[in-house]
């Protein structure tokens, strides 16, 4: 029996000493990274693919390269890489749209390591209508960042005769060779009707250089902008719009580090004249189209379906940051790589503030809406949580703000209240604002929490338009010159929302949650 007994005694130990190990591995793994980790065979039960945002069907994307319309259709190219998370380098992956929500994969355009100058980078992809190229009416020309044989940034064209299928090279040599700086990439390419020439912007360290061809193979320097406090730049755009009052103005915009001066890091722009190959702003500092922490990488492009080209463009974005963007638990099901909802841009005169950008999402995504619940008048002092739940919904309310210090929504909530995600008004600190501190996040430092945007103390009333998906909150606030786009992971059973005010008495009206299926299905 005592024999028995030690036996037992031994194996339990044995047991408990394997628990204690698996444990401590456990641990050793999560805390070297949150989302870090390898690849599984088996998909987690409720997968983190977006329902109506666009995602890489595997493995990697980042940077989007400005959408084409050509036979009834949106051609869309974006930096990917098949090798993720064991192998570098991009390459060009192309998808085509409609609509903006329902996307056709159509595989690789352009491979990485085609040929000796390596893979390739951000650039700008343009129809050649007037064939200046010379490779034929309505051919499809890129141009684009590679870096060299010689190790060197410099620009290469590609050109397709299929449509946008493929492409190849047009040479093993530059269009626009080096011109002695560290940083020169990311090519933006526009036609100007005015000089009935191409424009190119390149982004060089903290400068946005111009340049002009009659031919998109020769280019000639006209002229550069210098940015201030702003880091190293990257993915210039230039277009022109015509705004509210009827003016038509150049915008010019660049992806960049805007927190020395108080600013996001995402889409900064300028509203000014373009003259003479050269770009003139009509305010100093920068206007931002997006306040969150992860909209990067931005582009913006014509309504393809109207002949107006100046009333509205589209935008859309990477939903990442450089400072965490191989943090996320969509690793699990062999993909990392997240798009913004498309947006309609308007150009609007805001009294003597000049001139801004107002972002909405795109009507694409009402498709999608298969039941609304409404509720007319909530007033709120404290806490409220409604009866509606969910996790992909778009929600709309007016918030009258009484004599408070803070109101909002948490979305994303968990039963005991300690999980959730903040958008709200402070009043008191003069800024809107995004939290997701008390979710699952990226920013395994912790220092991205809570994204903020100027707003004024006197504000009686504030719209806010939510739209929430799997991995994403994006809030637009009153006609869309406030925008924040942030990543979260909350899990699957945290579906809750509540209303909250804080020092005083909130009134919500129109409160409308709109759950939305699968763009998948």
């Amino acid at each position: 029996m005592d024999v028995l007994k030690n036996h037992l005694r031994k194996l339990l130990a044995a047991s408990f000493l394997f628990l204690f190990i698996a444990v401590v591995l456990n641990m050793s793994l999560w805390e070297g990274s949150k989302f870090k980790l390898s690849t599984v065979q088996n998909p987690p039960p409720y997968s983190y693919r977006a329902d109506y945002h666009f995602t890489s069907p595997d493995h990697w994307k980042n940077d989007p390269q400005r959408p084409i319309y050509l036979n009834g259709k949106y051609h869309y190219y974006y930096l990917y890489n098949k090798d993720y998370p064991d192998g570098n380098g991009t390459e060009w992956r192309h998808a085509t749209s409609k609509d903006f929500v329902h996307w056709k994969d159509e595989g690789v355009a352009i491979p990485k390591y085609t040929n000796e100058n390596g893979d390739v980078w951000s650039g700008s992809v343009v129809v050649d209508h007037k064939n200046t190229a010379g490779f034929g009416k309505n051919t499809i020309v890129a141009i684009i960042t590679q870096p060299s044989a010689n190790g060197q940034q410099e620009q290469y064209l590609w050109y397709s005769l299929d449509g946008g299928d493929s492409f190849s090279a047009y040479k093993n040599e530059p269009v626009l060779s080096n011109p002695g700086t560290e940083d020169f990439r990311d090519p933006k390419v526009i036609w100007n009707v005015h000089s009935k020439k191409w424009i190119m912007l390149m982004a060089e360290g903290s400068k946005i250089g111009f340049y002009e061809s009659g031919n998109l193979k020769d280019w000639k320097y006209t002229g550069g902008f210098q940015t201030e406090k702003m880091g190293l730049i990257e993915c210039p755009d230039l277009f022109q719009m015509r705004a509210s009052d009827g003016t038509i103005k150049w915008v010019m915009g660049v992806s960049a580090n805007g927190q020395e001066q108080g600013g996001p890091n995402t889409y900064a722009y300028w509203v000014g004249h373009y003259k003479g190959g050269r770009f003139v702003p009509e305010h100093e500092k920068p206007k931002w189209l997006d306040y969150g922490f992860d909209w990067y990488g931005g582009v913006t492009f014509d309504d393809g379906k109207t002949e107006d080209k100046l009333s509205h463009r589209y935008a859309l974005a990477w939903m990442n940051n450089w400072k965490y963007a191989n943090n996320t638990p969509t690793l699990e099901e062999n993909f990392n790589g997240l798009d913004s909802v498309v947006r309609k841009i308007e150009l609007k005169k805001e009294g003597q503030g000049g001139y801004f950008l107002a972002s909405q999402p795109n009507k694409g995504i009402d498709q999608f809406i298969q039941s609304t619940d409404s509720y007319r008048n909530l007033e709120v002092n404290g806490m409220k949580t409604l009866k509606t739940k969910g996790d992909v919904y778009q929600l709309e309310a007016d918030i009258r703000l009484m004599d408070l210090k803070n109101a909002g929504i948490r979305v994303r909530e968990s039963k005991d209240h300690s999980r959730h995600i903040d958008i709200g008004v402070s009043l008191e600190g003069g800024y809107s604002y995004v939290n997701r501190g008390l979710t699952a996040h990226p920013d395994h430092n912790d220092h991205m929490l809570e994204s903020q945007a100027p707003i004024d103390k006197n504000k009686k009333t504030v719209h806010l338009k939510v739209l929430v998906d799997k991995t994403s909150v994006e809030v637009f606030i009153d006609d869309g010159k406030v925008v924040h786009s942030n990543q979260v992971f909350p899990p699957k059973e945290d579906q809750g929302i509540t209303l909250f005010s804080e020092g005083g008495r909130a009134v919500f009206e129109n409160v409308k949650i709109k759950h939305m299926d699968s763009a998948h299905n």
